[in-house]
């Protein structure tokens, strides 16, 4: 198991779901983390499952507002001294339907926090501390940004947008920083719960291991990414999907 003693993240959208999962991963391998997410509520809650002020922090905002952008990454410094890893977590999908029918404010909301708000925390990331000390990053993308998603199309766009995007940083900023993506398919979350609720045994046939993902899953390989192990590895997209793939399904 990878040790993450006396390192320090910060992991977005991490109130519930896969962001908390990742969060309690790195906790329990030694990690210090900051979450964020809009509603303080949920963070506290959220904090205090993983174990309280000594190891965990929360900054609340919009992944997209370049003000909560800087205030994490520098609470998190003043707090825990140091940022060693960036987890893009935060992710929005609040239109259903054909791509073309989408509102074009909603479309470009989309883009913003999908796409936009990864890279600018990237950026205040480096220039707060990774670009000097070194770093790693992991952004979440989707299986939706490997192939035709159906109903949730300008969400696939976001995501592949978001696996060009993990390419071109992981291009620019090694050495210091390594930067790589994960692509799960369906996770049993409240965010995907319109993918399976009512049906998850239908849902589930469709993949060679015959379940759906758990936010563990997901942890799991971001901490791999994250971690001295995958040292030489970046620029990358790890697909996470149960095989799902393998015949052409998403």
């Amino acid at each position: 198991m990878n040790s993450f003693k006396d390192r320090v993240a910060i992991v977005t959208g991490a109130s519930r779901g896969i962001g908390l999962g990742i969060a309690k991963t790195l906790v329990e391998r030694g990690a210090k983390v900051c979450i964020t997410a809009r509603k303080p509520e949920a963070l506290e809650e959220a904090v205090n499952e993983l174990g309280g002020p000594d190891v965990a922090m929360f900054v609340p905002g919009k992944a997209d507002d370049t003000d909560h952008q800087d205030e994490a990454i520098a609470k998190t410094i003043e707090t825990f001294g140091r940022l060693d890893y960036l987890v893009n977590n935060t992710g929005i999908n609040p239109v259903y339907g054909p791509t073309l029918d989408i509102d074009p404010a909603a479309a470009a909301k989309i883009l913003g926090v999908n796409v936009l708000a990864p890279l600018g925390w990237t950026k205040r990331a480096r220039d707060a501390w990774m670009g000097e000390h070194g770093g790693a990053v992991v952004n979440v993308a989707s299986v939706a940004g490997l192939g035709a998603s159906p109903g949730i199309g300008m969400y696939g766009v976001s995501k592949a947008a978001l696996i060009r995007l993990t390419v071109e940083l992981g291009a620019e900023l090694g050495p210091k920083i390594r930067v790589n993506a994960v692509a799960p398919a369906v996770v049993k979350t409240k965010f995907a719960t319109a993918l399976y609720e009512g049906r998850e045994e239908e849902v589930s046939a469709a993949y060679p291991m015959k379940r759906l993902g758990v936010p563990a899953d997901i942890a799991g390989a971001v901490a791999f990414l994250l971690s001295d192990d995958a040292g030489w590895i970046t620029g990358q997209t790890m697909v996470l999907d149960g095989g799902v793939t393998l015949g052409g399904g998403l």
